[in-house]
C-alpha cells in the first residue's frame, strides 16, 4: 500500500490522513527522513481498525497503530488532546476522537518545529505556529506555555538544538528553566535517552551548553557540572576549564567516530577533574582514580548500560598512562585487555589521540600486535607445564614476541 493508497482509504472513511514530526521538518530542512509518521482525524478506531485488519495495535495510554505503508511499517496515530492533570510525564489527560483536529493535535507538541502536518492527498501544509520559519531561521521554540508540562521536553529543545545546529529562543530557555524541579524527579532513563540521543548529533556540546544555559545541567548531569572552574595547566590546556576541555573531546571524537558509546567514554575520560580538591588546581592528580568513583555514582544515580560502564571505565583508567607506557610488559597487559572488552582497538584509539595530540607507536599498530600476540596460546606452551604455569609462559612469551617485533 502507497501513502496516498493509505490517505485514499481514510478518505472513503470519512477522515484525513497527515504526515506529521520529523518527516514534515525535514522536508524543509532539504534532508531524507529515516522515518514517516502519520495522523488521523475524523475515524473512529474501531472503523480504523476494521478497514486495516493487518494493522499491529500499541500504546498503552493512547492508540498507536503500526501500518505497512511504501513498504515500511509507519506509526499510525489519531489526532489527540493532552491536559495536564498531574506531575511527571504520566499526569496528562489524553483525549483522542474523530471530532479532535489536527491543530489541536499540533498544538500539544513540544517545539514549533515538530507541529507542522501536510495533508497528504491536497499536499496542504498546517503550519499555525509557524513552524517553517522556524526551520528556515534554524530556531527552536515552544509551540506554547504548555511546554513545561512535561519536563522532559527541556532536555529535548536542547538535543534538537544539538541534533540541527538551532539556536534555542530566550523565551523557550526561560520555559526550560522552569522545567528544573519537576526534571528533578524524572525517571533518569527518560534523561538517559536524551543524553544517548545528543550523543548521537555532530556536535553533542551544543546539547550540554543548552542545559547549562537553561541552569539544568547541575540538575540533570551533575557530574559534569562539577568540571566547570576546574583550572587546568595553561600550557596543556589552553581551550580553559576541565569543562571546556570535555567538550572539545567529546566534539572532536563525535567527528571521527560515530559510536555513542565511544562519545560517552570521551565524556568520562576526565569526569574526576570535577572533585580534584581546590587547593591542588591546576593540577588533578589521581584524577583517574576519583574519575571510577564518579562513575560509579552516576551509575547508581542513572544505572548505565553495563557495556557504556565498562567502556567509561577502561578509558578513564587507562587515558593518561596509555600514551606514556614503555614496558613490554605493560603494553602486552594493556593491549590484551584492550582485546576483551566491547570497545574496539579503534574507538580507544580515536579517544587517545585526540586528547593526546597523537598515538604512541604502540597504539598506532595496536591491531596488528593484538593479532600477533593472540597467535600464542595454550597449544604452544611446553608438554611439562601444568595449571597456572602455562599462563605464565604464555604471558612472557607475547611479551616476547612484541619485543620482537621491535614497535
Amino acid at each position: 500500500m502507497t501513502e496516498v493508497d493509505f490517505a485514499k482509504k481514510i478518505h472513503e472513511l470519512g477522515g484525513k490522513a497527515y504526515l506529521v514530526g520529523g518527516a514534515v521538518r525535514d522536508k524543509f530542512r532539504g534532508v531524507h527522513a529515516h522515518d514517516r509518521d502519520y495522523c488521523v482525524t475524523g475515524v473512529d478506531e474501531k472503523i480504523f481498525a476494521e478497514a486495516f485488519p493487518h494493522a499491529v495495535k500499541f500504546g498503552k495510554s493512547f492508540p498507536v497503530y503500526s501500518v505497512e505503508i511504501d513498504g515500511k511499517f509507519c506509526e499510525v496515530a489519531f489526532a489527540r488532546t493532552e491536559r495536564k492533570v498531574g506531575t511527571g510525564y504520566r499526569g496528562f489527560e489524553i483525549l483522542f476522537a474523530p471530532n479532535v483536529t489536527i491543530e489541536q493535535d499540533l498544538f500539544r507538541r513540544d517545539t514549533t518545529i515538530n507541529a507542522m502536518a501536510i495533508e497528504i492527498l491536497s499536499g496542504e501544509l498546517v503550519d499555525p505556529f509557524g513552524g517553517r520559519e522556524d526551520v528556515i531561521n534554524k530556531k527552536i521554540r515552544a509551540v506554547s506555555e504548555h511546554f513545561i508540562d512535561d519536563p522532559v521536553r527541556a532536555l529535548r529543545a536542547a538535543r534538537q538544538a544539538a541534533q540541527f545546529n538551532f539556536e534555542i529562543c530566550a523565551e523557550t530557555v526561560e520555559a526550560m528553566k522552569i522545567c528544573g524541579e519537576e526534571l528533578s524527579h524524572e525517571p533518569t532513563e527518560r534523561i538517559f535517552d536524551e543524553l544517548e540521543t545528543a550523543l548521537k548529533t555532530d556536535k553533542p556540546s551544543i546539547f550540554f551548553r543548552n542545559l547549562e544555559r537553561a541552569n539544568l545541567l547541575e540538575i540533570t548531569f551533575p557530574e559534569i557540572a562539577q568540571l566547570r572552574g576546574k583550572i587546568q595547566p595553561a600550557y596543556y590546556h589552553p581551550e580553559g576549564d576541565s569543562y571546556e576541555h570535555t567538550l572539545q573531546i567529546v566534539d572532536d571524537v563525535a567527528k571521527i567516530n560515530s559510536n555513542p558509546m565511544v562519545r560517552f567514554a570521551a565524556l568520562m575520560h576526565d569526569i574526576g577533574k570535577g572533585t580534584t580538591p581546590p587547593e591542588m588546581l591546576p593540577h588533578h592528580y589521581k584524577h583517574e582514580k576519583r574519575g571510577l568513583e564518579v562513575l560509579n555514582q552516576m551509575n547508581r544515580r542513572m544505572r548505565l548500560p553495563n557495556e557504556w560502564k565498562k567502556t567509561a571505565a577502561f578509558v578513564i583508567r587507562e587515558h593518561m598512562r596509555a600514551p606514556r607506557l614503555e614496558k613490554p610488559g605493560k603494553i602486552v597487559d594493556l593491549l590484551l585487555n584492550l582485546h576483551g572488552l566491547k570497545l574496539g582497538v579503534k574507538d580507544f584509539c580515536d579517544i587517545i589521540r585526540v586528547d593526546n595530540h597523537g598515538l604512541p607507536p604502540y597504539l598506532e599498530h595496536a591491531k596488528e600486535i593484538i593479532d600477533e600476540l593472540l597467535k600464542i596460546g595454550g597449544k604452544d606452551a611446553p608438554s611439562e607445564l601444568e595449571g597456572s604455569e602455562i599462563g605464565k609462559w604464555i604471558h612472557a612469551a607475547r611479551i616476547r614476541r612484541f619485543v620482537e617485533m621491535n614497535i
